[in-house]
């Protein structure tokens, strides 16, 4: 059975996010790039006052096109997916495919990278073939999420922050795939350059851990943003079955992933319940359809994927690596 949120009607997704948010392309793959710099000001404008914005019929023939259009619109090169969490395929440049999970899985409402001290500024998703079924991007704005936490949940996270904490092997990404690397000085100094603590286990394991803030201000409104990917490493992520199964095969220390609170302490099953329910509350989605560009401001709105039937084709790029380390944020 498809776990779906429930895609509503451009107008009616306007309404709830409150500002413009469609524009009509109607492009051939040869005029795409030429449209977008005639609706460049139009397009920045938007994204950089609200933070959202779909363009629809938008043909790009493949990544190369999606590559110059993306760095067209950010004013920049696209980054790399570093330090990875999930499984994506590089096409071209630095255009992704989206996160390749299985499709009966949904992926949770996250801000890209936010578990890391750099972060894109913006993301996008270009569906080059939408889901039969299903196959959803729900979208939820940060600040409206850190307002529906209750205050006390808000403020022990953010005075205890959050020490993420990963086990590389077979369950999850081998650190080869995570750091893009097999050398094991590249790993060490990539975790020193990004403030992550490291342990080499045995032969072949590696476990991290890094200290991050759970809530951010944005740079240029000053909100308050819930920004962090607690909910997707703590243990309370998992199906009841698979996480005893975990658990007795693992131990609590030997986690693929885990979250505790910057002092190493635990943090309960309850406090998650009321944060989902935060999330699940302020996510609206829309239905796919091909040709369609999704723009986001990564701080401001959190991303997810609806599970799905059929084959779907969703690219990805970002731009902006934001840099929140020593104490910037």
């Amino acid at each position: 059975m498809l776990t779906m949120y429930e895609p509503l009607e451009v107008d009616e997704f306007e309404k709830r996010i409150g500002h413009k948010f469609v524009l009509h392309a109607e492009t051939t793959d040869d005029s795409s790039v030429d449209w977008v710099h005639s609706h460049l000001e139009e397009i920045q404008g938007v994204v950089g006052v609200h933070g959202a914005l779909l363009i629809r019929g938008l043909s790009v023939g493949g990544s190369k096109t999606l590559e110059k259009i993306l760095s067209l619109i950010f004013g920049g090169q696209l980054i790399a997916y570093t330090y990875r969490s999930t499984p994506r395929t590089k096409l071209r440049g630095n255009i992704y495919t989206s996160t390749e999970y299985h499709a009966e899985e949904v992926i949770e409402l996250h801000n890209e990278n936010a578990y890391t001290n750099r972060w894109p500024a913006s993301i996008a998703f270009y569906c080059a073939l939408p889901a039969m079924e299903g196959g959803q991007t729900p979208i939820a704005n940060s600040h409206q999420i850190y307002s529906c936490i209750p205050e006390e949940i808000r403020c022990e996270f953010e005075c205890r922050k959050l020490l993420y904490v990963r086990n590389y092997g077979d369950v999850d990404l081998p650190w080869q795939e995570v750091f893009q690397t097999k050398d094991k000085c590249e790993v060490e100094s990539f975790c020193r350059e990004n403030d992550i603590q490291i342990e080499w286990i045995g032969d072949h394991g590696l476990q991290t851990k890094q200290l991050r803030p759970a809530t951010l201000r944005h740079p240029k409104t000053g909100k308050n943003l819930w920004f962090n990917q607690a909910h997707l490493f703590h243990p309370s992520s998992l199906r009841h079955s698979g996480r005893e199964n975990i658990l007795s095969v693992f131990g609590k220390d030997g986690l693929p992933r885990n979250v505790l609170f910057g002092d190493g302490e635990t943090i309960s099953d309850d406090m998650f319940v009321e944060i989902r329910a935060a999330l699940s509350k302020n996510q609206i989605a829309f239905d796919w359809r091909q040709g369609d560009l999704l723009l986001l401001d990564n701080m401001l709105y959190a991303h997810g994927r609806n599970s799905f039937k059929g084959d779907r084709k969703v690219l990805t790029g970002m731009s902006g690596q934001v840099d929140g380390s020593a104490g910037k944020w």
